[in-house]
């Protein structure tokens, strides 16, 4: 795949979660919340194929699973630690509710005419233990301690430097979780280091991209007013 597209497809998402954040200032952080779920769910999904990008070696999920940090920055910076929080549980009961549907649906027989398409399906969609493991674990201890380094470099600038704050916490979140990740997921399979470089420098790029993305997202938010309540969209 050309790197062209995969930047374009990086921008695309960017501008997707900044219209979430939008949509949530207009009309309830349901929007924005919703999407962190919904980019789970994905990432879940695409986690397993690995892809190349440059000289890189990374789960094809790195981008939608980058975006969950970009938006869980918005969210703790305009909502505040309570509602990004719920946002993180948010996604992780959708994990939860696709693991379980994958499993049920790949043993569930299916009809006779349909056999090879079955098979197709439960190829591409059959999830491991060892993935559904990391991938929880991965989850719900990197985007928790993204929230909480969020709200303690926010605390220590005294509100200023939001740039700091989103790429510090965002960083070190993404390295957690590309540890804790891969070394479950695919240790004894494939060579792990190459693929926790890989992909920590990978989203260290995407996370430096988010940045104007950010300051765009919060300079716009700050001019829309909340929709009243009662009124029809």
């Amino acid at each position: 795949m050309s790197i062209l597209l995969v930047i374009l497809w990086i921008l695309a998402t960017f501008v997707v979660g900044s219209l979430a954040g939008l949509l949530g200032k207009r009309y309830g952080v349901v929007f924005p919340i919703s999407l962190v779920a919904a980019l789970v769910v994905m990432a879940n999904i695409f986690a397993n194929k690995i892809v190349v990008v440059g000289v890189f070696t990374v789960p094809a999920s790195v981008i939608v699973f980058s975006m969950t940090f970009f938006i869980t920055d918005i969210i703790s910076e305009k909502w505040g630690k309570a509602h990004a929080k719920k946002a993180v549980w948010a996604g992780f009961f959708a994990n939860l509710l696709l693991i379980l549907s994958i499993y049920i649906i790949v043993a569930w027989e299916p009809a006779s005419y349909a056999l090879e398409m079955s098979e197709m399906f439960s190829k591409v969609l059959a999830l491991t233990p060892r993935i559904v493991i990391a991938s929880f674990l991965a989850y719900i201890v990197s985007q928790n301690h993204d929230v909480w380094a969020f709200h303690f470099w926010k605390k220590k600038t005294k509100g200023k430097h939001l740039w700091l704050r989103n790429n510090a916490s965002t960083i070190v979140s993404q390295l957690i979780d590309s540890l804790i990740f891969i070394t479950i997921a695919f240790y004894g399979v494939f060579p792990i280091a190459p693929l926790i470089l890989g992909q920590w420098v990978v989203k260290i790029c995407i996370a430096l991209i988010d940045t104007p993305f950010m300051y765009i997202s919060i300079w716009l938010m700050d001019k829309i007013k909340k929709k009243p309540k009662g009124s029809v969209i």
